[in-house]
């Protein structure tokens, strides 16, 4: 999917301004942004709902339509279930829409029925299902017709972590098969957990898009973790010239020693500093502090109010 010079306003709002980005067939992203940063508004473009203001948006090819819709499945963070039919009449009702037949819709059904242990709900009137049974049959729902790029929104919500779990599996199971997926969650963990690539929306402008890997890259401030046998002499490595700042942290409770995080002067090797923790104590663990996704969220979006 290929997103160009992107706008949409809504009265005196400027929802997206000039968004360009890309998203590579059979891979997973994460859209992220806070609530209002155009999010929203960005998937309801690329599956058709609305038109954008300028800017075009590519669909494995196909610019963005309904009808290039149907090889989309989107799960809006809006939930849009009816309450009076059943679980496989909700099914086979959003599969038809997207011009699937109904003897491949039961049979993709049965499949994530089996997976997400809805079996002998089949019957059962959506109104009658738990939060989280409604939950499971919109995703369902949502890949009745085996669409080329899904969409979740938000689709954690209302999950506990064994059906959090099963969700997981299953969009592992989708990437498996070369199904291109976006998903949009606040919930970071799960993020970078599940993707290789994010994207970061606020106020309507993109401000980072590419791997997860190479954004932590960027992103590093030459700070490291150190787990140690025993203290060290704080003050004794800070003379080295080696380290600008050192502060001790609680351990996991399954760790012993004693750890710290320790930011390297500009341009000191790691190979520089391990000799000179090591004159003092044995090291049991050493690793770059890279960000978290949070980290880097707070970084960019706090820093555009």
């Amino acid at each position: 999917m290929t997103i160009e010079g992107l706008n949409k306003s809504f009265a005196n709002v400027q929802a997206l301004s000039d968004v360009s980005l890309g998203v590579r067939q059979g891979t997973i992203m994460g859209l992220l942004g806070p609530n209002g940063a155009g999010k929203t508004t960005l998937l309801r473009i690329i599956n058709g709902i609305i038109s954008s203001d300028s800017g075009t948006v590519s669909i494995m090819g196909e610019p963005a339509s309904l009808d290039a819709a149907r090889r989309i499945g989107y799960m809006p963070e809006e939930r849009g279930l009816y309450d009076k039919m059943t679980v496989s009449e909700q099914i086979i009702f959003f599969g038809r829409l997207k011009g699937a037949q109904e003897r491949d819709i039961r049979k993709t059904m049965k499949e994530y029925i089996d997976m997400f242990n809805l079996e002998g709900q089949e019957n059962r009137k959506i109104k009658e299902l738990s939060k989280g049974n409604q939950q499971k049959v919109q995703i369902i729902a949502t890949l009745a017709h085996e669409p080329e790029l899904v969409i979740l929104d938000e689709p954690f919500s209302g999950f506990d972590p064994i059906n959090s779990q099963i969700l997981t599996d299953l969009v592992a199971r989708l990437q498996s098969r070369g199904t291109t997926i976006i998903l949009s969650s606040h919930n970071m963990h799960a993020v970078e957990e599940m993707c290789s690539d994010i994207a970061l929306i606020d106020h309507g402008h993109l401000l980072l898009h590419g791997s997860i890997a190479d954004i932590k890259d960027r992103n590093r401030d030459d700070s490291i973790l150190v787990t140690t046998v025993s203290p060290i002499d704080s003050e004794l490595l800070l003379s080295s010239d080696l380290i600008s700042d050192i502060k001790q942290i609680p351990n996991p409770g399954w760790r012993k020693g004693y750890s710290y995080k320790m930011k390297k002067l500009p341009k000191v090797s790691n190979t520089s500093v391990i000799p000179k923790i090591a004159e003092q104590s044995e090291i049991s663990l050493f690793e770059e502090a890279l960000p978290s996704l949070n980290d880097i969220f707070l970084k960019y979006t706090t820093s555009q109010n």
